[in-house]
C-alpha cells in the first residue's frame, strides 16, 4: 500500500474514532437522563401506590418499615425510608444507606418530586425525594435505586457502538481502497488512451506536454548532443546509458563475412557486396552483439562452432555470427522467388514483372519462422533489442512479437516502399504489412517512403493511424513509421594504411593500362536492373558522339559483381550488359583505348575504395533505389576533395548530397552533359563541391544512423515502462 493511501486510511480512522466518542457521549448523557427520569416516575408511581397506607400508619414503624421492605422486592428498588422537613431518616427499610440522612441527601425537599445521583460503596444510587400530603412529622418518602443495570446497559450500548464503528471503518476502507483502485485505473486507462491518440481530453494535455518535453530533453542531452559526432564510442554510450548496455540481435539475409573454399582448396574470407552491409557491419562492430544469416558459403559450415556460431571479424573479433543453414528448395522459394522474383520488382519502379507464387510465400513465411525462433534462442532476456533488416524479413517482426511481447523490434526497410495501388499487385500484401507492424519502430530512407507505407496500411488494414505522431496501432502493438537516412562508417576503415589517391591512381592505371591523361569515370554495383548500368553505358556512348573530344580519353570503368545469377531476369541482364559494352567498345575502341572497361567479378572493399581514390568522377545511375551507398563510398574516400559525383535524382542519396551533379538517368543527353561537365570542372569548384559533400557524410554517418534509431528505442522503452506504472496491471 503506498504512503498516500496509508495517509488516507488513518485520516479516516482518526475521523471515525472522533465520531464514536462524540456519539458515544451524547448516547451516554442522553440514556441517563432518560433512565432519570424513568426512575423518578417509577419512585412516585410506587409511593403513590402505598399513600394511603404511610399515612394510615404513620405513628406504627414497625408497619410502615413491612411495607418498605414489600415495595424493595422491585428488583431496581434498593431502599425506602420516611424523613422529616431536615431531612432526617425515621422509618427506613433494611438496606437503607445509613450516611444518607439530613445534609447528606444532597435532594430538595419541597412540593415536587426531586432526585439525585450519588455514590455508594461499590456502585451508583438515585435516591429520589417524593412528597407527602400529610401533617405529620414525615414529609416525604425516599426512594433508593440501584443504577447498576443503567451502567450495564450503558457498556452493552459502547460495545455496540465499538462494533459499529469497526464495521463501518472496515467498510469505509475497503470502499475507499476500491474506489480509489477503480478511480485510478479508469484515470490512467484514459490517459494511456490520451497519449496513444485514442482521445482527446483537454484535461490530460498539460501533463502530455510535460512528459513530451521531458522526453526531448533527455532525448537532446543524451542522444543529440550538439557539436558530439556521431562515433562508434558515442553509439557504445548510448547502449550503456540508455540501453542499459543491453546487445543487439540483428537478423539478415546477407553474412558480413563468409567462408568460401578456392579451387586450390583453401578457404578465404569474404566481405559481400551489399549496401546492407557496409551500414550495419561497423555498428556491429561498435555495439557486439548477434548478427543472425544465412549461411550462404561452401565452406561457412566447416567455420563455425556447434552452436553455429563464428566470431567476426576474423582479424579482431568484435561481435558473433550465428548462421541459419537453407537448402536449395528454401533458397529457391524465400530468397530467389518470393524475396527477388516478387518483392524486389514490386517495390522498385524498374519497369521489371513481379513475379509471385504461392509455394515462394510458403519457404518465405516458413524461412521467416525459422529466423524469429533464432532471434528467441540468440536474445537472452524478455525484452531485447533486435533490428530486422530489410524486404526479407517481412513477416518476422510479428512473429517476434508473439513470442517476446516486450522486445524492442527496429525493422529497416533498405529498399524503397512502393504507393499503395502498386502494393496491392502483392496476393499476400495484407500478411505483409501485419507482419511488419509487429515492430516497435519501422524505418525508411526518407519520408515519402515512410507515407507510402502509411497509406499501404490505411488502405489494406483495418488499423489506426495517427498521422500526427506517424504511427500505427495494429494487433494491439503501436509501431511508429520513421525516416533514418541511412548512411556508412566515418571515416573509413582500411584493413592497412591507406594509399594516397596519388598512389592509388598510378596502381589503378596501371592495371587497366591507361595513358596518364585519361580521363577515369567509374560505376560500382551489382549486376541489377535496378542500377541503371545500361542507361550510365548509353550516357558515355553519347558524350563521345557529342564531344569528340572525349574520344581516347573518356574510359568508363564498370566494377560489377554477379547477383542473383539463378534468376532468369538477371541473367538476360547480365548478358545485355556484357553485349552494350561490347557494342559501345566497337565503335570507338582502338588498340591503346576502350572507352567502357567491365570489371565482372567479386571486390573486395579495399580495391573498390582504390578505385574510387583513382577515379575523376563516380556515375550512380540508380533508376530506383532506397538510398544507395555507393555515392557515399565515394565522397568518404576522397580525403584530397577531388573528384565529381553524378548521382541520379532516384536514389534517396540524392536528397541530401544536393552538391553531386543531379541527373536523370533517363534523360540520356543530359547525362551526357553530366560526364563532360565532370571531366573538365576546375579544381577549385570540384573541392567546394566535395567539400560540402563530405561535410553532410562526415555529419550524418552511419553511427548517426543507427544512434538516432537506437535512441528513440530508448525513448519507447521509457514511455511503454511509464505506461506500465499507471497501468493497475503488468503488461504480459
Amino acid at each position: 500500500m503506498k504512503l498516500s493511501t496509508l495517509r488516507i486510511v488513518a485520516l479516516l480512522l482518526l475521523c471515525l474514532a472522533g465520531a464514536l466518542f462524540v456519539v458515544s457521549r451524547v448516547v451516554t448523557l442522553t440514556t441517563m437522563r432518560w433512565f432519570e427520569r424513568d426512575l423518578a416516575l417509577r419512585a412516585q408511581l410506587a409511593i403513590a401506590g402505598a399513600r394511603s397506607s404511610l399515612i394510615e400508619h404513620a405513628d406504627e414503624p414497625a408497619r410502615i418499615k413491612a411495607l418498605f421492605e414489600a415495595i424493595t422486592h422491585d428488583e431496581r428498588i434498593l431502599a425506602v425510608a420516611l424523613c422529616d422537613a431536615h431531612g432526617d431518616v425515621l422509618v427506613a427499610s433494611r438496606d437503607y444507606p445509613k450516611n444518607l440522612h439530613g445534609p447528606s441527601l444532597g435532594v430538595e425537599l419541597g412540593d415536587e418530586i426531586s432526585h439525585r445521583i450519588v455514590d455508594a460503596d461499590e456502585h451508583q444510587i438515585q435516591i429520589s425525594a417524593v412528597p407527602l400530603a400529610t401533617s405529620g412529622t414525615a414529609t416525604h418518602a425516599l426512594v433508593v435505586h440501584d443504577l447498576s443495570f443503567v451502567l450495564r446497559r450503558q457498556d452493552v450500548v459502547d460495545r455496540f457502538l465499538l462494533t459499529l464503528f469497526v464495521a463501518f471503518a472496515v467498510c469505509g476502507i475497503l470502499a475507499l481502497l476500491i474506489g480509489s483502485r477503480l478511480s485510478f485505473r479508469a484515470w490512467t486507462a484514459r490517459l494511456r488512451s490520451y497519449v496513444r491518440g485514442e482521445t482527446k481530453e483537454p484535461r490530460f494535455r498539460p501533463l502530455l506536454q510535460d512528459l513530451r518535453a521531458l522526453s526531448r530533453s533527455i532525448g537532446d542531452q543524451r542522444s543529440s548532443a550538439a557539436g558530439v559526432p556521431w562515433t562508434p564510442a558515442r553509439l557504445k554510450q548510448l547502449l550503456r546509458t540508455e540501453l542499459m548496455g543491453e546487445r543487439l540481435v540483428v537478423i539478415a539475409n546477407r553474412e558480413p563475412y563468409m567462408h568460401v573454399r578456392s579451387d586450390d582448396g583453401t578457404v578465404r574470407v569474404l566481405h559481400p557486396a551489399s549496401g546492407l552491409v557496409t551500414a550495419l557491419e561497423p555498428v556491429m562492430r561498435a555495439c557486439s552483439g548477434v548478427w543472425i544469416a544465412h549461411g550462404s558459403g561452401n565452406a561457412d559450415r566447416e567455420s563455425v562452432d556447434a552452436s553455429d556460431h563464428v566470431q567476426v571479424p576474423p582479424d579482431k573479433p568484435q561481435y558473433t555470427l550465428r548462421r541459419l543453414w537453407l537448402n536449395a528448395e528454401e533458397e529457391k522459394g524465400y530468397y530467389y522467388g518470393f524475396a527477388n522474383e516478387g518483392l524486389w520488382p514490386l517495390c522498385h519502379i524498374a519497369h521489371v514483372r513481379p513475379t509471385f507464387r504461392q509455394s515462394d510465400f510458403e519457404h518465405y513465411r516458413a524461412v521467416n519462422r525459422r529466423f524469429a525462433d533464432a532471434v528467441v534462442a540468440e536474445a537472452g532476456s524478455d525484452d531485447p533489442i533486435v533490428l530486422v533488416q530489410d524486404y526479407h524479413f517481412a513477416l518476422a517482426p510479428r512473429m517476434i512479437r508473439e513470442r517476446l511481447p516486450k522486445a524492442s523490434i527496429i525493422t529497416f526497410w533498405h529498399i524503397p516502399w512502393p504507393n499503395a495501388e502498386r502494393m496491392g499487385i502483392c496476393p499476400w500484401a495484407r500478411e505483409l504489412l501485419d507482419g511488419m507492424l509487429g515492430s516497435s519502430i519501422l524505418g525508411f530512407h526518407t519520408r515519402q517512403h515512410c507515407n507510402n507505407f502509411l497509406e499501404s496500411a490505411d488502405r489494406y488494414l483495418e488499423s489506426r493511424i495517427d498521422r500526427e505522431t506517424q504511427g500505427v496501432e495494429q494487433g494491439g502493438n503501436i509501431c511508429l513509421v520513421r525516416p533514418y537516412p541511412i548512411s556508412i562508417e566515418w571515416p573509413l576503415r582500411w584493413p592497412n594504411e591507406a594509399p594516397t589517391p596519388t598512389e592509388c591512381r598510378r596502381v589503378v592505371f596501371e592495371r587497366l593500362g591507361l595513358p596518364a591523361h585519361a580521363k577515369l569515370g567509374v560505376g560500382v554495383d551489382r549486376l541489377d536492373y535496378t542500377k541503371g548500368i545500361l542507361e550510365r553505358f548509353h550516357a558515355v556512348e553519347r558524350a563521345l558522339d557529342r564531344y569528340p573530344e572525349l574520344r581516347g580519353v573518356l574510359c568508363f570503368a564498370q566494377l560489377s559483381a554477379p547477383s542473383r545469377s539463378l534468376i532468369g531476369e538477371y541473367q538476360d541482364f547480365d548478358r545485355r550488359v556484357l553485349a552494350e559494352a561490347e557494342r559501345i567498345n566497337a565503335r570507338y575502341a582502338t588498340d591503346a583505348y576502350r572507352p567502357i572497361l567491365m570489371l565482372r567479378a567479386h571486390h573486395e572493399q579495399p580495391a573498390v575504395l582504390t578505385h574510387y581514390r583513382a577515379a575523376d568522377f563516380c556515375f550512380v545511375s540508380s533508376l530506383h533505389d532506397g538510398m544507395n551507398l555507393v555515392a557515399k563510398e565515394f565522397v568518404a574516400s576522397r580525403e584530397d576533395e577531388r573528384g565529381v559525383l553524378i548521382l541520379s535524382s532516384f536514389t534517396g542519396a540524392s536528397k541530401e548530397l544536393s552538391e553531386a551533379l543531379v541527373v536523370n538517368p533517363y534523360d540520356v543527353e543530359r547525362c551526357a552533359d553530366a560526364i563532360a561537365l565532370a571531366v573538365s570542372m576546375p579544381e577549385d569548384e570540384q573541392r567546394a563541391r566535395m567539400h560540402a559533400l563530405r561535410s553532410i557524410v562526415a555529419e550524418f554517418n552511419v553511427y548517426a544512423w543507427a544512434g538516432r534509431m537506437l535512441a528513440d528505442a530508448a525513448r519507447l522503452r521509457w514511455h511503454e515502462r511509464i505506461a506500465d506504472r499507471l497501468s493497475p496491471f503488468p503488461r504480459p
